[in-house]
C-alpha cells in the first residue's frame, strides 16, 4: 500500500493528531508500526465505543500492528469494579472486538504493570508531576472528578508509562484522552523515554442529541451486542431534526461507519417519495439531507438497516457463547432477545 493511502486511512475521522509531521515520519520509516487503545471494561461495548474500533480497523488496514490494552488495574483504580468482575468483562469486550474483525494483540495491564521496574517508573514520573497537573489530566475521564482520589492521580501516570512499556509508535484515544496524552508528551522525556505521537478521534453524539452517551442512560446509545429490534427502536427514537446536522448522531454514524468504512448508504422508499436511492459519498448524503431531499424517517430506516447488518457478527458470537454476557447482568443489563 502506498504512502498516500496509508496516510488517508490514518487521518480520516480524526479530531486531532499530535503531530502530523510525526505521523509522516512513522509511515515513511516503518512498515508495521505499533499502535494501541486502552479500554476500561466497566460496562457494555456500545455505539460510542464503535468509533474507536473503527479507527483501529483503519490503522490495521494501514499496516499498523494493533494492540488493545485491557487496563484491569486502571479500571480498579478508577473505582469501576472489583477485580474478578473486571476479568469477566474483559472476556466479553474481547469477544465483541474479535467479532468486528479486529486482529489485535490483546494485552492485560497487570501482565506488566505490577513489575518492580514499572512501579519504580511510576514513582519517578510522580516526582515530575504536580498534583494539580495530574488531577487536571483526569478531568474528562475520572469518575466523580470533584472528589478524585489519589488512585485517580496515579492513573494518568500509569497510562503514560503504558505507552512506553507497550513499545508504541502511536497512542490512540478519544479526544477526552487528550490531557492525559499531553501529560505523557511532557513528562515521559523527563525520565528518559520518548515523547509519544498521539491521535484523537471524535466522540459520538448521544442518540438523544444532548446528553453524553452512557450505558446508564439507555436511550443515549445501544450496546453493540443488542438485538436488532433494540437497535431499530433506539435509532427510530433518535434526535434527528429535519435538515440539521448539528448534534445529529445518525449523520455521524453515516460519516464514521458508512463512508468512513468505504461503504455507501442505500435508502429504500416508495416511488411517491422519490424511490430507492444510493448515496455514493458523504457529501452527497449531506446535500440531500440539508436540502430536504432525504427525510429523517428515511434516513433512520436506512441507518438502522445498515447498523443491524454490520453488527450481525457480534450477535452471532453471543448466540454461540451467551455465557460471556453474564457479567453484564450483574450491573442490570438483560440478555438480548436472541439469547434463549
Amino acid at each position: 500500500m502506498d504512502f498516500e493511502r496509508r496516510k488517508e486511512l490514518v487521518m480520516r475521522n480524526t479530531e486531532e493528531v499530535v503531530t502530523e509531521e510525526e505521523i509522516d515520519d512513522i509511515l515513511e520509516t516503518k512498515d508495521s508500526p505499533n499502535t494501541y487503545v486502552g479500554f476500561e471494561t466497566s460496562g457494555p461495548v456500545h455505539l460510542g465505543h464503535w468509533i474507536s474500533v473503527r479507527k483501529l480497523l483503519d490503522l490495521q488496514e494501514a499496516g499498523f500492528h494493533v494492540k488493545v490494552l485491557w487496563p484491569d488495574l486502571h479500571t480498579y483504580l478508577n473505582r469501576k469494579g472489583d477485580e474478578e468482575w473486571i476479568e469477566d468483562m474483559i472476556d466479553y469486550w474481547q469477544a465483541v472486538f474479535e467479532a468486528l474483525g479486529l486482529d489485535a494483540e490483546y494485552v492485560l495491564g497487570t501482565s506488566f504493570e505490577e513489575t518492580k521496574e514499572y512501579q519504580r517508573d511510576v514513582l519517578r514520573l510522580s516526582l515530575e508531576t504536580t498534583i494539580k497537573r495530574g488531577k487536571r489530566s483526569m478531568q474528562e475521564v475520572a469518575r466523580d472528578y470533584e472528589h478524585a482520589t489519589v488512585s485517580q492521580i496515579i492513573y494518568p501516570l500509569m497510562q503514560a508509562l503504558d505507552i512506553e512499556y507497550l513499545d508504541l509508535d502511536l497512542a490512540v484515544g478519544g479526544i477526552e484522552q487528550r490531557k492525559i496524552h499531553m501529560l505523557a508528551r511532557e513528562a515521559l522525556p523527563k525520565i528518559g523515554y520518548r515523547k509519544p505521537t498521539c491521535l484523537h478521534h471524535p466522540l459520538m453524539t448521544s442518540l438523544t442529541g444532548g446528553d453524553k452517551m452512557s450505558s446508564s442512560k439507555p436511550k443515549t446509545m445501544f450496546p453493540l451486542h443488542a438485538d436488532s429490534e433494540t437497535i431499530q427502536d433506539r435509532i427510530n427514537q433518535a434526535y434527528c431534526p429535519e435538515g440539521e446536522l448539528e448534534d445529529n448522531s445518525l449523520i455521524e454514524i453515516c460519516k464514521y461507519h458508512v463512508y468512513g468504512a468505504d461503504k455507501t448508504l442505500k435508502v429504500e422508499r416508495p416511488e411517491k417519495y422519490g424511490g430507492d436511492v444510493e448515496y455514493g459519498s458523504y457529501e452527497e448524503l449531506v446535500d440531500a439531507y440539508t436540502s430536504g431531499d432525504l427525510h429523517p424517517a428515511d434516513l433512520k430506516s436506512a441507518v438502522a438497516d445498515f447498523v443491524v447488518e454490520q453488527l450481525e457478527p457480534v450477535r452471532e458470537r453471543f448466540r454461540k457463547e451467551p455465557e460471556l454476557l453474564d457479567p453484564l447482568e450483574e450491573i442490570g443489563h438483560e440478555k438480548p432477545s436472541y439469547i434463549e
